[in-house]
């Protein structure tokens, strides 16, 4: 059967770049579900670990780490998770519209990951605000949730960002 959404000839109508939203596109208390997931892996909890320093052996000794009450298994670089949950977002709310990350606020761990979960990532926009030191920015917070493969919270975290607004003469969504 022919596509009939395609012109004659099959030229292409339109390019669609993959881009975040701009200031004026976060819809506030809207939930993004950021996909695909990421699986955890022992390469990725030992490669981070060991690029940022972190000598913790609950991360990299698994003799020591099994031994440990309550877990008695390696547990994944907590940061990895943090890292691993806001770049999961970053093709969906801020590539290329972001001007600055602006910090962060309260960041909990309730559950731990382990390499062979998988990290899913939901973000909702609590409030967004025009910059009034830059104009053709805005100010946008997000709360972060990492859920693992059963549903469990196993990170949240609030941040805020600076985005650009619409370039001028877009028209409003």
């Amino acid at each position: 059967m022919p596509d009939t959404d395609r012109p004659e000839g099959g030229d292409v109508t339109q390019d669609i770049l993959q881009r975040g939203l701009y200031y004026e596109e976060f819809v506030v208390d809207a939930r993004y579900l950021h996909r695909p997931g990421r699986t955890a892996t022992e390469a990725d909890n030992v490669l981070f670990t060991t690029l940022t320093m972190n000598t913790q052996a609950l991360h990299l000794d698994a003799a020591f780490a099994d031994a440990q009450e309550p877990f008695h298994a390696r547990l994944m670089n907590s940061m990895w998770t943090l890292s691993t949950m806001v770049g999961t977002s970053v093709a969906q709310l801020t590539q290329g519209t972001l001007v600055a990350q602006l910090g962060f606020g309260e960041i909990t761990f309730p559950h731990p990951l382990f390499a062979g979960d998988t990290l899913y990532t939901e973000s909702v926009v609590l409030d967004r605000r025009l910059s009034s030191s830059r104009p053709g920015q805005g100010i946008v917070r997000i709360a972060h949730t990492g859920r693992n493969q059963d549903g469990t919270v196993v990170a949240t975290a609030t941040r805020s960002v600076l985005v650009r607004t619409l370039p001028e003469g877009t028209p409003a969504p």
